[in-house]
């Protein structure tokens, strides 16, 4: 069964067909970037936009790759939910209106528990992970499954490919929200996640010791809190530089160590709740998905661990992209579960973020 799949979610117009839930024949991801770079993060009104002039050269691009006419798909999907409201109206509207015409079966599905899916995916042109075993594609429930982007941070306990039980989430920021905005204020550029992890493999991420958030009220055993590291990195700099002669570094290099030293104790937050959830529950497989699954200190600090098996995506698809949706959306429609048309986008996902305490 070949499955188009069509995200857009945020900045990212994409589209895919994948085949039986896993074998992708095309992956088609046109990125926003230099629409959005000017402003140092996501213009929501840009981003739906470019949706509406992209999307039918996308989806026609991503059949031709495939080697397929509309006809030859059995069946679409898109994301609904959560994300940026108007740009998940364009994807999902188009969408519609393709089963629609074709007379195909629709289903739309949660943005977040297709990330969780994307390392279920194969495809022998894409660059594989180093930490991924070769039955990837076949990661047996329940494990943990670690969701971490601009939006949302968040364990969970995976059943089934629907079936999540939130551990541990924000309470304020997500965590690559923080890097954009640590990013933005330093002028080092955008999207903030990629360019503070390059910058800092030349830093030294020892040279500042910033704060790790203490949240011991109610039932915050496994969540973050990333407003008290941003402010940290911002606003209070001086406060945690660990001495050096009393002088600080070459321009350069100050700032790859801001970068260095922000980007690790922003992972060891998300590892502190996880390693916890781990030792708790028992399980010992994590699966992790979402754009800052692609942190190279994220993955080599969890390629550490031998006691835990720790499973990435490939990098072309930590992002947004369409294989994601289209392989979970054939979940779906191989358990005979529909979309009416009526459906409508969400921005929000009840559970996904808590208050405190």
């Amino acid at each position: 069964m070949k499955i188009l799949g069509i995200e857009s979610s945020c900045d990212e117009c994409a589209a895919a067909v994948v085949e039986d839930g896993q074998r992708i024949l095309s992956s088609v991801v046109a990125t926003q970037i230099p629409f959005h770079a000017v402003y140092n993060g996501v213009v929501p009104e840009i981003a739906s936009r470019k949706h509406t002039e992209w999307i039918y050269g996308v989806v026609k691009e991503a059949l031709d790759k495939a080697g397929l006419g509309p006809g030859d798909v059995d069946g679409v999907a898109a994301t609904a939910h959560p994300g940026l409201l108007g740009s998940l109206l364009v994807g999902l509207s188009f969408a519609k209106a393709f089963a629609w015409a074709r007379g195909l079966p629709f289903i739309a599905v949660n943005h977040m528990l297709a990330h969780l899916y994307a390392s279920r995916l194969l495809n022998d042109n894409m660059e594989p992970a180093s930490s991924v075993p070769a039955d990837r594609a076949d990661v047996p429930y329940p494990f943990l499954g670690l969701l971490v982007s601009g939006g949302h941070s968040i364990i969970c306990r995976v059943d089934d490919f629907d079936d999540i039980t939130v551990l541990g989430t924000t309470i304020d920021d997500a965590v690559g929200e923080a890097f954009d905005k640590v990013s933005k204020h330093y002028g080092f550029g955008y999207p903030g996640g990629a360019v503070i992890d390059k910058l800092a493999r030349s830093g030294n991420s020892e040279a500042f010791r910033f704060p790790m958030p203490k949240l011991d009220k109610g039932e915050h055993h496994y969540d973050f809190s990333y407003s008290g590291l941003k402010t940290a990195v911002i606003n209070q700099l001086e406060q945690f530089r660990v001495a050096n002669g009393g002088e600080k570094a070459a321009a350069g290099m100050e700032q790859a160590n801001i970068a260095a030293s922000f980007q690790k104790t922003a992972v060891e937050i998300l590892l502190r709740s996880l390693f916890r959830a781990a030792e708790d529950t028992g399980l010992k497989t994590i699966v992790a998905g979402g754009g800052v699954a692609a942190n190279s200190y994220l993955r080599a600090r969890l390629a550490e661990q031998q006691d835990l098996r720790c499973i990435f995506p490939p990098l072309d698809l930590c992002g947004d992209n369409g294989a994601m949706i289209a392989g979970i959306g054939y979940q779906y429609l191989v358990r005979g579960e529909r979309s009416p048309l009526s459906v409508t986008a969400s921005a929000r996902v009840g559970g996904f973020k808590r208050r405190y305490p």
